[in-house]
């Protein structure tokens, strides 16, 4: 069964997203505050695929609750809800965890289309590839396709999915110039609603994690006006 857990403060847009989600054939539990979020996700074990998360709430704010699930698991989705439609508040929640956002108001099409996509996202991290190498080598790092693991020099990297499909489209594709709109259309889908940013974002996240001096990165190089590409340092 595909799980929820909605955080909205708002009663009506609470219950508009929790209509919505189980008419689309989630199983939603739904909460109206930061605490109630956590307690219940300690309380259901984690026993969720996504997590929608209001930013602005009284007490703990979304922020701070993504940030906090985020730390206790890797593959989780969560999508932030916003009022605000400042690009601050987007890489904020990016920056710390989350994997999408959704700015309001937005319809039921939308909001159903990127909760989908999330879903589809934390489903294949649990696929194993059975039909391709094990193993993505390059430089100091080494990808296991079987674990969805990365590390450098032997040592783990903690990666969430979306951090991790996005280095493995990289190692997968060496030497490459890719543009911001294959990246996107290959880890969110074509479906996509949000814009290409989330892509650069991300890609902040990864070297933040990965490269010994992020502001002059070695490895995921900047192709100006175009994308990205994977330096195959040996």
């Amino acid at each position: 069964m595909k799980r929820i857990l909605v955080c909205e403060d708002e009663d009506p847009i609470r219950e508009f997203v929790v209509i919505n989600l189980r008419r689309a054939g989630y199983e939603v539990v739904d909460v109206n505050c930061g605490e109630s979020a956590l307690e219940t996700f300690e309380k259901e074990q984690g026993d969720f695929d996504i997590v929608l998360l209001d930013i602005m709430m009284p007490g703990i704010d979304g922020f701070q609750v993504c940030k906090k699930l985020r730390e206790k698991s890797s593959t989780l989705g969560i999508i932030m809800l916003t009022a605000r439609s400042q690009e601050m508040d987007k890489v904020s929640g990016l920056m710390i965890g989350a994997d999408d956002y959704i700015t309001k108001p937005f319809s039921p099409s939308e909001l159903t289309a990127r909760v989908d996509a999330i879903y589809r996202r934390v489903c294949m991290s649990f696929i194993k590839d059975e039909n391709s190498l094990s193993i993505v080598e390059s430089g100091p790092f080494v990808l296991n396709l079987k674990s969805r693991t990365v590390s450098k020099n032997g040592v783990p990297i903690d990666l969430t999915q979306v951090e991790y499909q996005i280095l493995e489209y990289f190692m997968k594709n060496k030497n490459t110039a890719l543009d911001r709109s294959s990246i996107l259309n290959h880890i969110w889908g074509e479906s996509y609603y949000g814009d290409d940013k989330i892509v650069d974002v991300n890609i902040r996240r990864i070297r933040m994690k990965i490269e010994e001096e992020p502001s002059n990165p070695r490895y995921i190089m900047t192709i100006w006006g175009y994308g990205y590409k994977w330096n195959d340092v040996k």
